[in-house]
């Protein structure tokens, strides 16, 4: 059987069709949650955590009634509170994830896979919250993964995934627009 390769920018394509199909399916706007998952003082395992600090600076974190940005670090399962408040219709958690690729790849990971293919040095398995927030918030949950390049201890991330999470916040800060414009001038 031949292996199926994924091109670069197909996770900005599958980004793009499910928040289209998040916002023609809501009849009121799209609520968004990003978790940015791992451990900082673990080089690029903190790169989940760096993307919602990042995200939270940009304009599109701004708008708090449809966009919520949680660094959520290593205990993901903590944020749910918080979570049920906002009634998200998207879970979208970032996070650094073992997938055999090059440092600074990044893909969405399945939630059936999650167990088998993330650095895991969190508390609970994301498998486990993932479907937890499913059933309980009646919501999509979807990871996307970057592919760490050291997980040694310290707080220095890799060239290649400070790229990695800088394209991430550019593309989400970049969708965010699209699906929830700012508001213009009115016209009369």
């Amino acid at each position: 059987m031949e292996e199926t390769k994924i091109l670069p920018d197909t996770w900005k394509v599958s980004l793009q069709l499910l928040l289209k199909q998040l916002k023609s399916n809501a009849a009121k706007s799209a609520r968004i949650a990003i978790l940015g998952v791992g451990n900082q003082f673990r080089s690029d395992d903190g790169a989940g955590v760096l993307v919602a600090r990042m995200l939270s600076e940009r304009r599109c974190a701004r708008d708090t009634d449809r966009v919520l940005v949680i660094e959520a670090g290593l205990g993901p399962e903590n944020t749910t509170g918080e979570l049920r408040k906002f009634a998200p219709d998207l879970v979208l958690i970032i996070d650094a994830a073992e997938m055999g690729d090059r440092a600074g790849a990044i893909q969405w990971v399945p939630v059936e896979s999650i167990d088998g293919m993330s650095a895991s040095t969190h508390s609970l398995p994301l498998s486990m919250l993932a479907q937890y927030l499913t059933l309980d918030l009646n919501c999509i949950v979807a990871l996307l993964g970057i592919q760490p390049g050291s997980n040694s201890v310290s707080d220095k991330i890799s060239p290649e995934v400070s790229h990695a999470i800088q394209e991430i916040i550019d593309e989400l800060d970049g969708a965010f627009q699209i699906i929830h414009p700012p508001p213009g001038p009115r016209h009369r």
